[in-house]
């Protein structure tokens, strides 16, 4: 029996890769005869660079950027010289996880260290960038990033102004008389998953705001700023970002690289899976396993396991998902294509329990999983 094995992370326990291995061993101490690809995957947020690498054995530039408070940190981009392709996290240059609990606040942060990553993609020979826009600790709408290219945002004395979200309100005109040309002959395309507009009670600010430091008065100036950036570029671009799809992703950068960069919105598993051509590799597969942390109706939306969901039931292929914890009945599972469901937290005896023990637990399920097909 011939298996694919195509999960994503679980967040704070295993690697897609970890995922393999164990589900391999497990598989193949039931059916020592199996065939198992390895074909981890990702949806375009914080460790793809990691699963790209796998597949396609690119470069790991090491770079040093402003982090969102502007202050020197070390990152990386991933470059696939073959195919003149560039893959920049937001996450390593505006991400979250580079501050200090005390120093995240999205009033006071920028996007320009990954408007520099960028900038140094585009030095490195890159004629396509992907940027992955997750874990974000920014609500700038993209103007830092925006800065690292060359435009200019200017009060109404014409100063340039910081770019940070606390100053997008103050934005009385953009200048772009110096913006890098080389954008206008760049393929960039952002790997987006979510479908906030930019402001309002569903947007950047107001949804994800909190999480990410902003005081309820901070959140509130936040989405004004947000609102007024929206109307310059609706005169001085003719783009009215609040009907874009996705506007309001990572603080605004939907918006900002739809306009700034001329960048298509893709939804990030999508755009994983062609870079590594994952539909010709999983043909004549019995079953395909998938899994992640938390298998919701989030992840049913978009994510990883939808991805794999789409590309399976188009070639006719089993999937099995073995995740964290299941949220979901097997009937609505089945609904959304999903053949067999099996959870870390059925055989855990808490979180804690399953954070530490994943592993174990997996290939328990595992196993459970191939004496059932055995039997069959």
């Amino acid at each position: 029996m011939k298996f694919v094995l195509a999960p994503d992370k679980f967040k704070g326990s295993l690697t897609g890769l970890q995922f393999c291995e164990v589900v391999k061993k497990s598989l193949l101490k039931i059916m020592p005869e199996s065939e198992i690809k390895f074909l981890p995957l990702s949806d375009g947020g914080d460790g793809t660079i990691e699963i790209l690498d796998y597949h396609l054995n690119g470069e790991t530039i090491s770079i040093t950027v402003s982090d969102p408070l502007f202050r020197p940190t070390r990152s990386t981009f991933l470059y696939m010289p073959a195919i003149k392709t560039a893959f920049v996290e937001m996450a390593g240059a505006s991400g979250m996880a580079i501050l200090r609990k005390e120093d995240q606040n999205c009033y006071y942060t920028t996007t320009l260290g990954t408007g520099e990553a960028i900038v140094t993609a585009m030095d490195s020979g890159a004629e396509t960038i992907i940027l992955g826009i997750g874990g974000s600790a920014t609500n700038d709408c993209g103007i830092g990033m925006a800065t690292a290219l060359g435009y200019r945002f200017l009060d109404d004395q014409g100063n340039d102004l910081s770019p940070i979200g606390k100053n997008l309100s103050l934005i009385h005109r953009i200048e772009t008389s110096g913006v890098d040309k080389r954008l206008n002959d760049i393929s960039i395309k952002v790997a987006c998953d979510v479908s906030n507009p930019l402001y309002g009670k569903n947007g950047a600010a107001y949804v994800y705001g909190p999480q990410k430091g902003a005081s309820p008065e901070e959140i509130l100036a936040l989405d004004k700023g947000l609102q007024h950036i929206s109307d310059i570029f609706k005169k001085q671009f003719g783009v009215d970002v609040q009907e874009i799809k996705g506007a309001g992703a990572a603080g605004g950068m939907g918006a900002g690289t739809s306009v700034f960069l001329n960048a298509d919105l893709i939804p990030g598993i999508d755009l994983v899976k062609e870079l590594i051509n994952f539909d010709s590799k999983i043909k004549s597969a019995d079953w395909i396993i998938t899994g992640e942390g938390m298998l919701d109706m989030q992840t049913l939306s978009g994510k990883t396991i939808h991805g794999v969901i789409t590309s399976a039931k188009a070639k006719n292929i089993n999937v099995a998902a073995f995740c964290g914890g299941i949220s979901l009945e097997m009937e609505e599972l089945k609904t959304f294509g999903i053949d067999y469901a099996d959870a870390v937290m059925r055989e855990a005896k808490h979180l804690e329990d399953a954070m530490e023990n994943t592993q174990h637990y997996l290939s328990i399920i595992t196993e459970k999983f191939a004496k059932k097909l055995k039997e069959s």
